[in-house]
């Protein structure tokens, strides 16, 4: 967008309607106004195309969000603001749901103002088509395709309500990454994030990392420990593999979510603490609330709004672009020089699955960027025998190495990874799945299988949830 943009803005209150309107007009918006959900919408009507609308929740006639309701299916592609006296969560969370890009609570500085037009209208920092934010920690997030864009929004505005927020999504497609961005968005952005783990950290232990313990709890307790709940007062966790937590874990955390009231482990006495917590998983929901491993009233509880990141798969128009801004951040991590993105690797990227998502695309860029070698980077690509390919199912592609020079030494590790791979599929069929019991099966830790699920890329057949351990 440029300074030209027109902006609609509805409020029944004269006098906000002129302070808003001027600092609009100081950025030399156009600038239409309406003071009623009805005069919008006759306005629209009439042929109104705005970029953006500002509406108010609080008006006489039909509110904000019946408005945004008709307006939406008016013009659908329009972006919306809501503005109100009252930040109510419930009007928050049913604006959302409605399609609305951001909420400001009344009254609010010119600069947050800016801010929120600055995102809808697109003048945000981008990079080649998209939009990249730094979340903390060496992390980014890109909004590049439209689906990114509506969650990039979405996450804005739920920022802002302090309510749980489940975040959906295959393996590798940037759910901590949002979680961080919903954090940095919001009121508890100067505080604490952290993130837990709930398949990394044995169950056994898990109770006592989240709410901490006494001396004697448990063997080996000889010091008071806090636990993450207490480390993360004022700020926000991140529960990840929520899935993956136990069954009465779930319901301690249950009561934490419903009153922000715990013990230690081995204490009587009662901490109260102030928490915003998001979920993260990868799991079939469904099959999991009927299968027992996951409790319906913590879903339910964490279910008060969801964000679903879809898998890389489906906005392959990012690629060129994540591609090109993990170059550059490599390039600088590692003190390499940056290598070019042929058009025809930029080809094979986009034919490519890509089965890990994110994770996966950033780890063959890495291979890519220290090997310097375009030929074995696009191999690494080729469609294997089983119809899958890429860098964590590497077959043929190794084979292929082996017959050109690697020798007996590469053909020997090919076919142990391999077997490898088929004892552990055959040990998931046979335990249905399970893949504690299957780690036992293959006596091996529960860590290490989770650790080559990922590595071999293993996925449940067709109709089924893909198994791996990250985020």
């Amino acid at each position: 967008m440029t300074e030209s943009a027109k902006i609609l803005l509805v409020d029944d209150e004269p006098a906000m309607l002129r302070y808003i309107r001027t600092l609009l007009e100081v950025d030399d918006y156009k600038v239409e106004t309406a003071s009623t959900g009805e005069e919008a919408l006759l306005r629209v009507d009439k042929g109104l195309e705005p970029d953006l609308v500002l509406l108010d929740v609080l008006m006489p006639g039909i509110d904000g969000l019946e408005t945004l309701e008709q307006l939406r299916q008016k013009r659908p592609g329009v972006k919306v603001v809501m503005l109100s006296c009252v930040n109510d969560t419930k009007k928050v969370v049913q604006a959302m749901r409605l399609g609305a890009h951001d909420y400001l609570t009344k009254p609010f500085q010119k600069a947050e103002l800016d801010a929120v037009i600055d995102q809808c209208l697109g003048q945000g920092k981008t990079v080649v088509g998209g939009e990249v934010e730094e979340v903390g920690e060496d992390t980014f997030f890109i909004a590049a395709s439209p689906a990114m864009r509506k969650i990039r929004s979405q996450a804005a505005l739920v920022a802002h309500v302090d309510i749980p927020v489940l975040l959906l999504g295959e393996s590798g497609t940037g759910k901590e990454v949002l979680a961080r961005l919903i954090h940095k968005l919001s009121q508890r952005a100067h505080r604490t994030f952290l993130k837990v783990n709930c398949a990394a950290v044995p169950a056994d232990l898990l109770e006592s990392e989240l709410f901490g313990y006494e001396p004697g709890a448990f063997t080996g307790a000889t010091h008071a420990k806090p636990g993450k709940f207490e480390l993360c007062n004022k700020g926000t966790i991140l529960l990840d593999e929520i899935g993956e937590m136990p069954p009465q874990l779930q319901a301690k955390l249950l009561h934490v979510l419903q009153d922000q009231h715990f013990s230690r482990l081995g204490s009587r006495s009662v901490i109260k603490v102030d928490v915003r917590i998001l979920a993260a998983t990868n799991i079939d929901i469904p099959q999991a609330l009927a299968a027992k491993r996951l409790r319906e009233d913590l879903y339910y509880r964490l279910n008060a709004f969801t964000l679903h990141l879809p898998p890389l798969r489906e906005r392959k128009e990012e690629i060129p672009i994540l591609l090109k801004h993990f170059m550059t951040r490599m390039a600088e991590r590692y003190a390499r020089p940056q290598l070019p993105l042929s058009p025809q690797l930029l080809e094979a990227c986009q034919a490519h699955s890509w089965p890990g998502n994110l994770r996966e695309l950033n780890n063959f860029l890495k291979r890519y960027l220290i090997l310097g070698d375009e030929n074995l980077a696009a191999a690494e690509l080729q469609p294997r025998h089983d119809g899958t390919g890429g860098a964590g199912a590497r077959g043929d592609s190794a084979a292929k190495g082996g017959e050109a020079g690697g020798g007996l030494k590469s053909l020997a590790r090919t076919a142990k990874d391999e077997a490898e791979g088929e004892a552990i599929r055959q040990a998931l069929e046979q335990t249905n799945w399970n893949r504690k019991q299957a780690a036992a099966l293959l006596q091996i830790s529960y860590k290490a299988l989770l650790y080559k699920i990922r590595q071999y890329g293993i996925a449940e057949a067709k109709g089924h949830h893909k198994l791996s351990a990250g985020a």
